[in-house]
């Protein structure tokens, strides 16, 4: 009776270590998936009319990957994305473009 309750035990504790690996690696696989190709892509489409492209691609970038989403258009329209549009700067001012 024991040995039952301690097997049992033991595959409940590994069956909270394997969901605990999974939900990891599904948060980092979504932190690459937001800065590989669909961040990228919305990020060179909303800064195609910038003055200094890197940056705004870089800070677009960075916003993107925290927020995973990107508003449309170079220009406004940031209530489509409410997290994009509230991250701030150090100074108090917005940080993504």
């Amino acid at each position: 009776m024991m040995m039952m309750r301690r097997r049992s035990l033991l595959a409940c504790s590994f069956l909270l270590l394997l969901l605990a690996l999974l939900l990891i690696t599904s948060s980092a696989f979504d932190s690459a998936v937001a800065q590989s190709g669909y961040c990228s892509g919305k990020c060179s489409g909303r800064c195609a009319k910038a003055g200094v492209k890197d940056r705004c691609i870089k800070y677009c970038e960075l916003c993107c990957a925290k927020c995973k989403c990107v508003p449309s258009g170079t220009y406004g329209n940031k209530h489509q994305c409410p997290c994009y549009r509230d991250l701030k700067n150090s100074k108090g001012k917005p940080k993504c473009p």
